[in-house]
């Protein structure tokens, strides 16, 4: 049995080699990856760096402008803004003028109309009237005065009379 402990203690020894060697490997690949890390990170550095200190040179410079231009915007809001209240209130005050006018022209052409006809009904009544009056009058007095001298009315030679109603339009 003493045999199986050495062979036991053999196998053991090298596979603590074995990982030893493994332990070795990682320790080297992780140095070389730190160096070129570092190497990475200082060459970033390099480059980065004025880049950064570049953008921040021309925020620092351009800040007043860009404050300028932002300052100019919400002035010509508030101007454009203003403008737009100004012409609202003149459109609603053309817009108040027009119905206005257009009511007063209603009125107008109402009172027209209402005048032609009042004197439509003066005219009918002062003028028509009494001529029909007047039309039956005479119709009156020419069917009695033919009457009482026992005459009749003569009709055209042609045939076509005028008959006895029709008055005068």
């Amino acid at each position: 049995m003493p045999t199986y402990i050495s062979i036991f203690i053999i196998a053991t020894a090298i596979a603590v080699v074995i990982q030893a060697g493994i332990l070795v490997g990682l320790f080297v690949t992780v140095f070389k990856t730190t160096r070129r890390v570092e190497s990475l990170a200082a060459e970033v550095k390099t480059k980065a760096i004025p880049t950064f200190e570049s953008a921040q040179s021309m925020m620092t410079e351009l800040r007043p402008r860009i404050t300028e231009i932002v300052t100019n915007v919400d002035e010509s809001a508030r101007m454009a803004r203003a403008q737009m209240e100004r012409l609202d209130v003149t459109v609603s005050d053309i817009v108040d003028r027009t119905r206005l006018q257009v009511i007063r022209a209603d009125e107008l052409v109402t009172r027209t109309m209402d005048r032609v006809e009042e004197t439509s009904d003066m005219v009918h009544k002062t003028v028509i009237s009494p001529i029909r009056q007047l039309s039956g009058l005479m119709t009156g007095l020419s069917a009695g005065l033919e009457y009482f001298l026992g005459r009749r009315r003569r009709q055209r030679g042609d045939g076509v009379g005028v008959p006895q109603d029709e008055l005068f339009i």
